[in-house]
């Protein structure tokens, strides 16, 4: 399914945080290429945005117009041909190329605008359009005016003038809140060649700048035409870091400005961070042997000898055992203790009854199954004599 033209200008609105003058297609190449290839362009501030085609959010290209030192016509306004231009730049030459000569005047226009702040003279416009270049100067002195005109920095607390902080370390310390894990002490063609090497550990590297106490970013995205690295300067002040774009944004810490990359490409890109290594086997481990401890001397106590008595007492003499067959009364012959043995001896006579009863039913019983038995026999003996007394008679008749 595909995004509505609005989404789309509203995400590339986020990524440039600048205003939209013109757009349209067009063809571009450098001087030493041979063919033009097909780009869509959005004309930002004074930045012009390349992109696949219109349906793509992030650019793949962009040129900086505040470097254009010269804008050349090649060919002279006419209505069949081709117009094309070729832009000098202060690091390159681009030439751009469009196909209807109308819309080449107007590119050549709105850049010159843009650049000079000026409406340039001889442009064969119809008069809406020159009302149009008209607003996009003045919108374009504004924005300029703003950007010169920005309040100062507010001063630095008495506290922090006594003793300045210490710059943040250049290598990735251990569990330093400052400083995110995607930090790593490298040059730009090391941070270019580590992201080109591993694109799986991500695409986001922070690292010192050249200059000191300054930072850079290098990322490595994805693009339909192959894969796109750029650098990006972040400057430390007394307010934060400041990443240094077309309009400068300003965060609190190192963090923040990753996360602010992350934010824009939205989440697109990774922080590089190295992989840890994996352990893929297991040990087995034995219970460590029991060693017992080793008892402890208890050194002997150093006790002063006692002093005997003069007059020694007489030892206690054993309890007199009783003599075997004599009964031992433990009682003082009180009547309490005379009731408690009559009534022992009472008791016992009850359970030798008891003990006598129990004696005769179980020989009664024993005797009954005896008799029982031998019944059950003697009926079983003469029921077999009658039978067989029986089948001898029925054998005779």
């Amino acid at each position: 399914m595909s995004v509505h033209p609005r989404v789309i200008h509203k995400r590339r609105e986020t990524i440039t945080a600048l205003p939209l003058y013109y757009s349209g297609h067009l063809l571009k190449k450098h001087r030493k290429e041979k063919d033009f290839k097909k780009y869509y362009a959005e004309l930002r501030g004074a930045t012009l945005f390349l992109y696949e085609d219109d349906t793509q959010d992030t650019y793949t290209e962009k040129l900086n117009l505040e470097e254009l030192t010269s804008m050349e016509l090649d060919s002279p306004y006419q209505r069949k041909t081709p117009t094309i231009f070729t832009l000098r730049l202060s690091t390159e030459v681009v030439q751009l190329k469009m196909d209807n000569p109308d819309t080449g005047e107007e590119w050549r226009g709105y850049i010159l605008t843009v650049i000079k702040k000026e409406i340039p003279s001889k442009l064969q416009l119809l008069p809406g359009q020159m009302m149009q270049l008209q607003e996009v100067r003045d919108q374009e002195r504004r924005r300029r005016n703003l950007l010169t005109l920005r309040p100062p920095l507010p001063p630095r607390p008495s506290v922090l003038l006594a003793s300045p902080p210490p710059p943040p370390p250049k290598d990735k310390p251990d569990g330093a809140p400052e400083v995110p894990e995607c930090f790593f002490s490298v040059t730009r063609q090391e941070a270019e060649r580590m992201l080109e090497a591993n694109p799986e550990y991500g695409g986001m590297i922070l690292r010192p700048s050249t200059l000191e106490n300054n930072y850079a970013l290098t990322i490595r995205q994805m693009m339909p035409s192959g894969p796109l690295t750029r650098n990006y300067r972040v400057t430390t002040t007394n307010s934060g870091f400041v990443i240094e774009l077309e309009t400068p944004v300003t965060v609190s810490s190192l963090k923040g400005v990753v996360k602010y990359f992350l934010e824009k490409t939205e989440y697109r890109l990774r922080p590089y961070m190295l992989s840890q290594p994996y352990d893929t086997h297991i040990e087995l481990s034995f219970a460590p042997s029991i060693t017992l401890p080793t008892p402890k001397t208890i050194p002997k106590a150093q006790v002063a000898p006692m002093l005997q008595s003069k007059t020694k007492e007489a030892p206690a003499l054993p309890p007199k055992e009783p003599v075997g067959g004599e009964y031992v009364v433990p009682c003082d012959g009180s009547s309490d203790d005379l009731n408690e043995l009559k009534l022992v001896a009472q008791l016992d006579g009850e359970l030798q009854e008891v003990l006598k009863f129990r004696r005769d039913g179980i020989c009664a019983a024993t005797t009954r199954e005896e008799e029982v038995t031998t019944y059950e026999n003697q009926t079983s003996e003469k029921c077999h004599f009658n039978t067989v007394l029986w089948a001898i008679e029925s054998a005779v008749v």
